[in-house]
């Protein structure tokens, strides 16, 4: 039996009481399942007195098959029509209100990474804020933040650097499950929202996943294991640059490399920083779509060794430091558009500002940049405390 209930679980147990008599929307992904690996909207599809109208699918789609940044199109369900959140412009990102239409409550049920610019809790947000505008309640079913609920990282984000990878200023490990977001944006973003959260039972904020006894659904295609989440709020950095974040390989994320890096030369300076949790392995792999499909690259294989120890956001910052000084002149930032922004590079919108690039184009050693988060990180868990649920 498992550790932890979902809040899925939980309104089951309940016999779905807070959804009675309600036409309901379910925003949902694959891994929106209870602990019998039955899924949100097959549930609430047979639940005594709901009445399911609508779904909708954030990035990756209501069945999770899109790559990253790939729109996705309104669909159907069987008799359900799939509301798509994840189109091709940056109004598709939220609910209209001809969508919301004839609801009486938006049910959100998404497992989320633990990490600002995993983008299921913008979408969440957003439909905080399109629901207070068209009247509609809103129901979280709260879920474990797999990376746990203690260590808060990474630097805050500026005015100015909103993006979809981040849309208010949280850390970039935030430490928070979707259904405490949900309570800090009611209070920073949709004031006037009506929202109610359903807990998980049994959740301790030190808790890693596996130990919930809850199943690992793969919420979106390059998450495939707790593992990959552990890494990601660091190794995501990698995105922002021309080098491979291992998408395109079983291992994205905790692989990461370029054609012209000497993975053993890499690995032998990451292990001289004595970083905490973590070692590194030399590693070649060839990517089998995106960033050099079909070549080999050379880098590092990440292995947690200490995952209450582990500093993700620092590890990447040192990942990407050593690999900038180790490509020169065949290195650079992606300058294309992401996330539907064009007129700033991906790397500042991941960081949150433009700080941290420019602090590392000008010389500075990952540390001396890692240290200005100190205080950034003081005022983001002082912010977050009135949110806390567990």
């Amino acid at each position: 039996m498992p550790v932890v209930r979902s809040g899925l679980d939980v309104l089951c147990a309940s016999d779905f009481a807070p959804l009675r008599d309600r036409r309901v929307g379910l925003v949902c992904h694959p891994a929106s399942v209870d602990a019998r690996l039955r899924h949100a909207a097959e549930l609430l599809a047979g639940a005594p007195g709901v009445e399911l109208r609508a779904l909708f699918g954030p990035e990756h789609g209501f069945h999770g098959t899109a790559q990253d940044l790939i729109g996705v199109g309104h669909a159907d369900a069987g008799a359900l029509r799939v509301h798509s959140l994840y189109g091709s412009t940056f109004a598709s990102l939220k609910p209209t209100a001809d969508q919301l239409r004839g609801l009486d409550v938006l049910v959100i049920d998404l497992q989320d990474i633990g990490a600002r610019y995993y983008t299921f809790q913008a979408t969440m947000l957003y439909c905080l804020e399109a629901c207070a505008e068209s009247g509609v309640a809103v129901v979280v079913l709260d879920r474990p933040n797999p990376l746990g609920g203690l260590a808060v990282e990474g630097p805050a984000l500026r005015a100015g650097f909103e993006s979809f990878v981040g849309p208010h200023n949280i850390a970039t490990r935030h430490g928070l499950t979707m259904g405490e977001l949900a309570l800090f944006y009611q209070k920073h973003r949709a004031p006037n929202v009506r929202l109610e959260v359903i807990p998980c039972e049994g959740w301790a904020r030190g808790s890693e996943f596996e130990r919930t006894g809850l199943p690992w659904v793969l919420p979106s295609p390059n998450m495939p294991t707790p593992d990959t989440a552990t890494v990601y709020p660091g190794l995501c950095l990698i995105e922002g640059t021309n080098l491979s974040e291992g998408r395109g390989t079983t291992r994205p994320f905790e692989l990461v490399g370029a054609p012209w890096l000497d993975g053993a030369e890499l690995a032998r300076r990451l292990e001289a920083e004595r970083l905490p949790g973590v070692r590194f392995r030399p590693a070649w792999f060839r990517p089998t779509f995106q960033k050099f499909a079909g070549l080999d690259c050379g880098g590092v294989q990440l292995h947690v060794t200490d995952r209450a120890n582990f500093l993700p956001v620092r590890t990447g910052l040192a990942v990407l430091a050593e690999m900038r000084a180790l490509s020169g002149t065949r290195f650079a930032w992606r300058t294309e558009e992401y996330e539907f922004v064009s007129d700033r590079p991906a790397i500042d919108l991941l960081f949150g500002s433009d700080r941290e690039r420019l602090a590392l184009e000008a010389g500075a050693a990952w540390r001396q940049v890692a240290g200005a988060w100190d205080a950034d990180e003081a005022d983001f868990r002082k912010a977050r405390e009135s949110s806390l649920l567990y």
